[in-house]
Protein backbone atom coordinates (compact mmCIF):
# COMPACT_ATOMS: atom_id res chain seq x y z
CA UNK A 1 0.00 0.00 0.00
CA UNK A 2 2.61 2.47 1.00
CA UNK A 3 4.76 1.55 -2.67
CA UNK A 4 0.80 2.89 -4.36
CA UNK A 5 0.58 5.41 -2.59
CA UNK A 6 4.24 6.57 -2.98
CA UNK A 7 3.51 6.29 -6.49
CA UNK A 8 0.31 7.78 -6.81
CA UNK A 9 2.00 10.83 -5.10
CA UNK A 10 4.78 11.41 -7.13
CA UNK A 11 2.11 11.17 -10.55
CA UNK A 12 0.26 13.92 -9.21
CA UNK A 13 3.23 16.43 -10.08
CA UNK A 14 1.86 16.77 -13.77
CA UNK A 15 2.55 19.95 -16.39
CA UNK A 16 -0.28 22.80 -16.87
CA UNK A 17 -2.83 21.04 -19.03
CA UNK A 18 -3.18 23.98 -22.24
CA UNK A 19 -6.15 21.55 -23.61
CA UNK A 20 -9.58 22.36 -20.71
CA UNK A 21 -11.09 19.06 -19.85
CA UNK A 22 -15.03 19.03 -19.42
CA UNK A 23 -15.88 19.18 -15.43
CA UNK A 24 -15.46 16.08 -13.54
CA UNK A 25 -13.12 14.57 -16.34
CA UNK A 26 -10.06 12.56 -15.46
CA UNK A 27 -7.40 11.91 -18.38
CA UNK A 28 -4.44 9.78 -15.81
CA UNK A 29 -2.62 9.04 -18.82
CA UNK A 30 -1.69 8.61 -22.41
CA UNK A 31 -1.05 5.46 -24.64
CA UNK A 32 0.08 5.82 -28.10
CA UNK A 33 0.58 3.00 -30.90
CA UNK A 34 2.35 3.21 -34.18
CA UNK A 35 5.19 4.11 -36.28
CA UNK A 36 7.86 6.39 -36.16
CA UNK A 37 6.00 9.24 -36.25
CA UNK A 38 5.16 8.58 -32.68
CA UNK A 39 8.04 6.30 -31.56
CA UNK A 40 10.08 7.53 -28.82
CA UNK A 41 13.01 4.70 -28.99
CA UNK A 42 11.20 1.08 -28.85
CA UNK A 43 13.57 0.92 -31.69
CA UNK A 44 16.58 1.76 -29.96
CA UNK A 45 17.95 -1.97 -29.47
CA UNK A 46 16.41 -3.93 -32.56
CA UNK A 47 19.56 -4.62 -34.22
CA UNK A 48 17.54 -6.04 -37.52
CA UNK A 49 15.97 -2.50 -38.37
CA UNK A 50 16.96 -0.01 -40.10
CA UNK A 51 14.09 2.07 -38.58
CA UNK A 52 16.90 3.53 -35.83
CA UNK A 53 17.94 6.88 -35.11
CA UNK A 54 19.42 6.44 -31.40
CA UNK A 55 22.52 8.40 -32.66
CA UNK A 56 23.35 12.07 -33.94
CA UNK A 57 22.13 14.30 -35.19
CA UNK A 58 19.06 12.84 -34.32
CA UNK A 59 18.17 14.34 -31.20
CA UNK A 60 20.33 17.63 -32.19
CA UNK A 61 17.42 19.85 -30.13
CA UNK A 62 16.35 17.39 -27.24
CA UNK A 63 17.38 18.10 -23.82
CA UNK A 64 21.58 18.00 -23.60
CA UNK A 65 21.46 17.38 -27.81
CA UNK A 66 20.76 13.44 -26.58
CA UNK A 67 19.67 11.00 -29.49
CA UNK A 68 16.60 9.40 -27.80
CA UNK A 69 15.46 7.13 -30.68
CA UNK A 70 12.97 9.79 -31.48
CA UNK A 71 12.95 10.09 -35.41
CA UNK A 72 13.51 14.30 -35.24
CA UNK A 73 15.77 16.60 -33.92
CA UNK A 74 13.87 17.21 -30.99
CA UNK A 75 9.99 16.63 -29.23
CA UNK A 76 7.54 14.26 -31.14
CA UNK A 77 4.18 14.44 -31.47
CA UNK A 78 3.38 11.86 -28.24
CA UNK A 79 5.57 13.95 -26.24
CA UNK A 80 3.25 17.59 -27.11
CA UNK A 81 0.21 15.21 -26.46
CA UNK A 82 0.97 14.64 -22.88
CA UNK A 83 2.31 18.03 -22.24
CA UNK A 84 -0.37 19.71 -24.18
CA UNK A 85 -2.89 17.24 -21.90
CA UNK A 86 -0.99 18.49 -18.51
CA UNK A 87 0.27 15.12 -17.99
CA UNK A 88 4.05 14.69 -18.05
CA UNK A 89 6.67 16.66 -20.43
CA UNK A 90 8.00 13.51 -22.17
CA UNK A 91 6.07 10.39 -23.48
CA UNK A 92 8.83 7.15 -22.61
CA UNK A 93 9.06 4.08 -24.76
CA UNK A 94 7.72 1.31 -23.33
CA UNK A 95 11.16 -1.00 -23.92
CA UNK A 96 12.92 1.88 -22.59
CA UNK A 97 15.38 0.27 -19.94
CA UNK A 98 15.64 2.96 -17.36
CA UNK A 99 11.13 3.14 -17.40
CA UNK A 100 10.05 3.45 -14.08
CA UNK A 101 7.03 1.89 -12.20
CA UNK A 102 5.74 5.92 -11.99
CA UNK A 103 6.13 5.94 -15.96
CA UNK A 104 3.63 3.06 -16.42
CA UNK A 105 0.43 5.10 -13.92
CA UNK A 106 0.49 8.20 -16.69
CA UNK A 107 1.47 6.53 -19.79
CA UNK A 108 4.10 5.32 -22.37
CA UNK A 109 4.34 4.58 -26.08
CA UNK A 110 4.35 1.26 -27.54
CA UNK A 111 4.95 2.36 -31.20
CA UNK A 112 7.64 1.15 -33.37
CA UNK A 113 9.48 2.61 -36.30
CA UNK A 114 8.75 1.17 -39.54
CA UNK A 115 5.60 -0.60 -38.77
CA UNK A 116 1.81 0.01 -39.96
CA UNK A 117 -1.27 -1.27 -40.79
CA UNK A 118 -0.47 -4.24 -43.14
CA UNK A 119 1.16 -6.83 -41.31
CA UNK A 120 3.89 -7.11 -43.78
CA UNK A 121 5.06 -3.51 -43.99
CA UNK A 122 6.09 -4.20 -40.17
CA UNK A 123 7.80 -7.64 -41.50
CA UNK A 124 9.70 -5.89 -44.13
CA UNK A 125 11.04 -3.33 -41.70
CA UNK A 126 11.62 -5.70 -38.86
CA UNK A 127 9.46 -3.23 -37.20
CA UNK A 128 6.97 -4.54 -33.91
CA UNK A 129 4.30 -4.99 -35.42
CA UNK A 130 0.72 -3.77 -34.41
CA UNK A 131 0.12 -7.44 -33.17
CA UNK A 132 3.49 -7.22 -31.28
CA UNK A 133 2.20 -4.19 -30.09
CA UNK A 134 -0.31 -5.15 -28.29
CA UNK A 135 1.44 -8.14 -26.81
CA UNK A 136 3.72 -5.32 -24.77
CA UNK A 137 -0.07 -3.68 -24.37
CA UNK A 138 -1.00 -6.63 -23.04
CA UNK A 139 2.40 -6.48 -20.65
CA UNK A 140 2.21 -3.49 -19.56
CA UNK A 141 -1.68 -3.93 -17.92
CA UNK A 142 -0.35 -6.94 -16.08
CA UNK A 143 2.35 -4.61 -14.67
CA UNK A 144 0.03 -1.68 -14.12
CA UNK A 145 -2.53 -4.06 -11.45
CA UNK A 146 0.78 -5.60 -9.82
CA UNK A 147 1.20 -1.98 -9.02
CA UNK A 148 -1.93 0.42 -8.57
CA UNK A 149 -4.09 -2.65 -8.21
CA UNK A 150 -6.92 -4.20 -11.15
CA UNK A 151 -9.60 -1.46 -10.12
CA UNK A 152 -7.55 1.65 -10.21
CA UNK A 153 -6.23 -0.46 -13.46
CA UNK A 154 -8.97 -0.60 -15.43
CA UNK A 155 -10.16 3.15 -14.30
CA UNK A 156 -6.85 3.99 -16.49
CA UNK A 157 -7.30 2.29 -19.30
CA UNK A 158 -10.83 3.53 -19.61
CA UNK A 159 -9.91 7.03 -19.06
CA UNK A 160 -7.25 7.65 -21.18
CA UNK A 161 -6.46 9.05 -24.19
CA UNK A 162 -5.08 6.53 -26.72
CA UNK A 163 -4.20 7.46 -29.91
CA UNK A 164 -2.59 5.33 -33.09
CA UNK A 165 -0.67 6.88 -36.19
CA UNK A 166 -0.11 4.69 -38.61
CA UNK A 167 -0.27 4.08 -42.44
CA UNK A 168 2.68 6.16 -43.97
CA UNK A 169 4.76 3.41 -44.17
CA UNK A 170 2.00 0.71 -45.55
CA UNK A 171 1.63 3.63 -48.77
CA UNK A 172 5.00 4.81 -48.94
CA UNK A 173 7.21 1.45 -49.15
CA UNK A 174 5.00 -1.32 -49.32
CA UNK A 175 2.45 -0.47 -51.47
CA UNK A 176 4.07 2.65 -53.89
CA UNK A 177 8.04 2.19 -53.79
CA UNK A 178 8.33 -1.55 -53.64
CA UNK A 179 5.53 -2.30 -55.11
CA UNK A 180 5.11 -5.26 -52.17
CA UNK A 181 1.37 -5.58 -52.85
CA UNK A 182 0.41 -3.72 -55.88
CA UNK A 183 -0.01 -7.44 -58.07
CA UNK A 184 -2.46 -8.30 -55.33
CA UNK A 185 -4.54 -5.02 -54.62
CA UNK A 186 -5.35 -2.14 -56.76
CA UNK A 187 -5.29 1.28 -54.44
CA UNK A 188 -9.04 0.88 -53.56
CA UNK A 189 -8.58 -3.09 -52.16
CA UNK A 190 -5.08 -1.81 -50.76
CA UNK A 191 -7.25 1.23 -48.67
CA UNK A 192 -9.67 -1.44 -47.56
CA UNK A 193 -7.11 -4.22 -46.45
CA UNK A 194 -5.46 -1.31 -44.19
CA UNK A 195 -9.14 0.07 -42.90
CA UNK A 196 -9.52 -3.89 -42.06
CA UNK A 197 -6.25 -4.27 -39.92
CA UNK A 198 -6.97 -0.79 -38.31
CA UNK A 199 -10.54 -1.74 -37.40
CA UNK A 200 -9.10 -5.30 -36.17
CA UNK A 201 -6.32 -3.34 -33.89
CA UNK A 202 -9.08 -1.17 -32.74
CA UNK A 203 -11.04 -3.87 -31.95
CA UNK A 204 -8.55 -5.97 -29.85
CA UNK A 205 -7.66 -3.07 -27.92
CA UNK A 206 -10.89 -1.71 -27.00
CA UNK A 207 -11.30 -5.59 -25.67
CA UNK A 208 -8.39 -4.75 -23.19
CA UNK A 209 -10.28 -1.95 -21.90
CA UNK A 210 -9.44 1.60 -23.63
CA UNK A 211 -12.01 3.65 -24.68
CA UNK A 212 -11.10 6.71 -25.49
CA UNK A 213 -9.12 6.11 -28.94
CA UNK A 214 -8.07 8.63 -31.42
CA UNK A 215 -6.89 7.44 -34.55
CA UNK A 216 -4.67 9.84 -37.15
CA UNK A 217 -4.91 10.14 -40.46
CA UNK A 218 -2.55 9.14 -43.00
CA UNK A 219 -0.49 12.61 -44.06
CA UNK A 220 0.00 13.64 -47.59
CA UNK A 221 3.08 11.05 -47.48
CA UNK A 222 3.45 12.17 -51.25
CA UNK A 223 4.74 15.45 -50.39
CA UNK A 224 7.35 14.45 -47.73
CA UNK A 225 11.01 14.68 -49.09
CA UNK A 226 11.78 10.95 -50.42
CA UNK A 227 8.61 10.84 -51.68
CA UNK A 228 8.78 13.65 -53.86
CA UNK A 229 12.46 12.37 -55.12
CA UNK A 230 11.38 8.89 -55.79
CA UNK A 231 8.12 9.58 -57.69
CA UNK A 232 7.62 13.52 -57.92
CA UNK A 233 9.91 13.46 -61.35
CA UNK A 234 12.45 15.77 -62.08
CA UNK A 235 11.07 19.36 -60.61
CA UNK A 236 10.18 16.70 -57.41
CA UNK A 237 6.28 17.55 -57.32
CA UNK A 238 4.21 15.83 -54.39
CA UNK A 239 3.14 12.23 -55.49
CA UNK A 240 0.14 12.03 -56.21
CA UNK A 241 -0.20 8.12 -56.54
CA UNK A 242 0.88 8.23 -53.14
CA UNK A 243 -1.50 11.67 -52.06
CA UNK A 244 -4.72 9.47 -53.70
CA UNK A 245 -4.19 6.34 -51.25
CA UNK A 246 -4.10 8.62 -48.30
CA UNK A 247 -7.00 10.59 -48.97
CA UNK A 248 -8.96 7.54 -50.41
CA UNK A 249 -7.62 5.38 -47.06
CA UNK A 250 -8.62 8.24 -44.74
CA UNK A 251 -12.06 8.25 -46.33
CA UNK A 252 -12.42 4.98 -45.38
CA UNK A 253 -11.31 4.98 -42.03
CA UNK A 254 -13.31 7.79 -40.64
CA UNK A 255 -16.20 5.89 -42.19
CA UNK A 256 -15.24 2.77 -40.38
CA UNK A 257 -14.62 4.67 -36.86
CA UNK A 258 -18.26 5.67 -37.10
CA UNK A 259 -19.36 2.40 -37.62
CA UNK A 260 -17.23 0.88 -34.57
CA UNK A 261 -19.07 3.99 -32.35
CA UNK A 262 -22.23 2.82 -33.37
CA UNK A 263 -21.15 -1.04 -32.55
CA UNK A 264 -18.67 -0.94 -29.27
CA UNK A 265 -20.69 0.22 -25.70
CA UNK A 266 -18.83 3.44 -24.84
CA UNK A 267 -16.25 3.83 -27.26
CA UNK A 268 -15.01 7.23 -28.36
CA UNK A 269 -13.12 6.47 -31.77
CA UNK A 270 -12.08 9.99 -32.80
CA UNK A 271 -10.89 10.45 -36.25
CA UNK A 272 -8.16 12.55 -36.34
CA UNK A 273 -7.47 14.93 -39.42
CA UNK A 274 -3.75 15.59 -40.12
CA UNK A 275 -3.40 15.24 -43.83
CA UNK A 276 -5.24 18.58 -44.10
CA UNK A 277 -2.78 20.90 -41.93
CA UNK A 278 -0.05 19.51 -42.67
CA UNK A 279 -0.43 19.64 -46.67
CA UNK A 280 -1.42 23.38 -45.77
CA UNK A 281 1.68 24.15 -43.91
CA UNK A 282 3.82 22.79 -46.89
CA UNK A 283 2.49 23.86 -49.39
CA UNK A 284 2.16 27.38 -48.04
CA UNK A 285 5.31 26.68 -45.67
CA UNK A 286 6.21 30.58 -45.66
CA UNK A 287 2.79 31.61 -44.49
CA UNK A 288 4.22 29.24 -41.14
CA UNK A 289 7.14 30.95 -40.58
CA UNK A 290 9.54 28.48 -42.52
CA UNK A 291 11.90 28.88 -45.23
CA UNK A 292 12.06 25.21 -47.12
CA UNK A 293 9.02 23.06 -47.49
CA UNK A 294 10.34 19.99 -49.59
CA UNK A 295 13.68 19.01 -48.48
CA UNK A 296 14.46 18.07 -44.88
CA UNK A 297 17.24 19.51 -42.48
CA UNK A 298 19.54 16.46 -42.41
CA UNK A 299 22.32 15.99 -45.52
CA UNK A 300 20.67 16.67 -48.72
CA UNK A 301 17.14 16.77 -47.45
CA UNK A 302 15.83 14.49 -50.33
CA UNK A 303 16.77 11.18 -49.19
CA UNK A 304 18.43 10.80 -45.80
CA UNK A 305 16.30 9.10 -43.34
CA UNK A 306 16.74 6.63 -40.06
CA UNK A 307 20.59 4.97 -40.24
CA UNK A 308 21.11 7.35 -43.52
CA UNK A 309 20.43 10.35 -41.76
CA UNK A 310 23.87 9.92 -40.08
CA UNK A 311 27.50 11.88 -38.13
CA UNK A 312 28.00 12.25 -41.67
CA UNK A 313 25.50 13.78 -42.85
CA UNK A 314 25.40 17.98 -42.41
CA UNK A 315 22.63 19.12 -41.24
CA UNK A 316 21.32 22.46 -41.94
CA UNK A 317 22.08 25.84 -40.11
CA UNK A 318 18.44 26.48 -38.78
CA UNK A 319 16.43 23.62 -38.68
CA UNK A 320 14.20 25.99 -37.33
CA UNK A 321 13.51 26.93 -41.07
CA UNK A 322 12.40 23.74 -42.51
CA UNK A 323 9.03 21.89 -42.12
CA UNK A 324 10.88 18.42 -42.48
CA UNK A 325 13.81 17.10 -40.27
CA UNK A 326 14.89 14.24 -42.55
CA UNK A 327 13.56 13.19 -45.59
CA UNK A 328 10.44 11.69 -43.86
CA UNK A 329 9.59 12.98 -40.80
CA UNK A 330 8.42 16.53 -39.82
CA UNK A 331 10.60 19.03 -37.38
CA UNK A 332 10.14 19.74 -33.99
CA UNK A 333 9.09 23.19 -34.72
CA UNK A 334 6.06 21.43 -37.40
CA UNK A 335 5.29 18.80 -35.08
CA UNK A 336 4.75 22.00 -32.33
CA UNK A 337 2.50 23.86 -34.98
CA UNK A 338 0.57 20.94 -35.92
CA UNK A 339 -0.06 19.39 -32.53
CA UNK A 340 -2.23 22.10 -30.59
CA UNK A 341 -4.65 23.14 -32.68
CA UNK A 342 -5.56 19.79 -33.72
CA UNK A 343 -6.19 18.58 -30.10
CA UNK A 344 -7.93 21.86 -29.31
CA UNK A 345 -10.53 20.89 -32.17
CA UNK A 346 -10.82 16.99 -31.60
CA UNK A 347 -10.48 16.95 -28.02
CA UNK A 348 -14.19 17.36 -27.09
CA UNK A 349 -15.28 14.51 -28.83
CA UNK A 350 -13.46 11.83 -26.62
CA UNK A 351 -15.87 12.63 -24.06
Amino acid sequence: MMLRFILLLVVSCKTKAVVKFPPNVSVPAVLVFGDSIMDTGNNNNNMQTFARCNFPPYGKDFKGGIPTGRFGNGKVPSDFIVEELGIKELLPAYLDPNLQPSDLITGVCFASGGSGFDPLTSKIAAAISLSGQIDLFKEYIGKLKRIVGANRTNFILANSVVLVVEGSNDISNTYVLSHAREVQYDIPSYADLMVRSASKFLKEIYQLGVRRIGVFSAPPIGCVPFQRTMMGGIVRECAEKSNYLSELFNTKLSRELDSLNRNLPNARMVYLDVYTPLLDMIVNYRNYGFKVGDKGCCGTGTIESAVFCNHLAPTCSDEQDYVFWDSFHPSENTYRKLVGPILQKYMHKFF
